[in-house]
């Protein structure tokens, strides 16, 4: 599966390496935030791999809730348990949780299936800055900090009508910031589509902090590093 490439398996135990997790972040999900550079000091593995990881390994659910509790960094080993219950936490071997995950209905195991699904969330995941984030900042006047931009992603969920689907997609249904002083909760929802037809929605949260009033300026300094960092990646 196209998931080998980016983490390794011993003994039930799943290791992401940085480099691992950064080729994931912007080979798959064309996401550059600078979290996921391998060199970072606040280095991260992204929450969409974990994403990814999960439906592999126990199937894809009509409905599923994932709520992320903390951040994997530099050689956290984990562990997904093998389980048919409702919900289950994904813990690294000293049990400390970093994903919460709800789930009914029914189960497909078909990796076809996964596999698209999968790869089209974390297409459409990736694009949040600045795509969606940058506008939503300027409507409410404020922005992340330049110095130490921080977006954190929160929680996901989705539900599908039925499961029998042939090329899943997804499109841009809304989205919306709530802030809150320096905090704010940014929440992105999307159609799931097969075809033209509408199969499924979901939603996706993510926390900026550090806000502070928006300068458009720092912000497209912002995105020219953003896409700096793309373009001499792709080079």
């Amino acid at each position: 599966m196209y998931l080998d490439a980016f983490h390794a398996t011993q003994d039930n135990v799943i290791q992401i390496t940085p480099e691992q997790g950064s080729r994931f972040a912007k080979e798959v999900s064309d996401d550059f935030n600078p979290l996921h550079n391998p060199d970072s000091k606040r280095f991260c593995v992204p929450g969409d791999l974990l994403f990814a990881l999960t439906l592999a390994r126990l199937g894809l659910s009509e409905n599923m809730v994932f709520n992320y509790t903390g951040m994997v960094g530099k050689g956290v080993e984990l562990v997904i348990p093998q389980t048919d219950d409702s919900a289950f936490t994904i813990l690294d071997t000293n049990e400390k949780p970093y994903l919460n995950v709800k789930r009914h209905g029914n189960i497909s195991q078909d990796l076809s299936l996964i596999e698209g699904f999968s790869r089209a969330y974390v297409a459409f995941s990736g694009h949040s800055f600045p795509h969606i984030l940058v506008p939503l900042m300027q409507q409410h006047n404020v922005m992340i900090n330049p110095e130490r931009p921080m977006v954190i992603y929160e929680s996901m969920a989705f539900e599908f009508d039925q499961l029998n689907i042939n090329s899943p997609s997804l499109k841009l249904a809304g989205s919306s910031l709530v802030v809150e002083g320096k905090r704010g909760t940014v929440r992105i929802e999307f159609a799931i589509m097969d075809a033209d037809k509408q199969v499924g929605s979901g939603y996706k949260t993510m926390v900026l902090s550090g806000l502070r009033e928006y300068n458009q300026e720092q912000v497209d300094g912002l995105i020219e590093l953003y896409e700096t960092s793309k373009k001499t990646y792709m080079a």
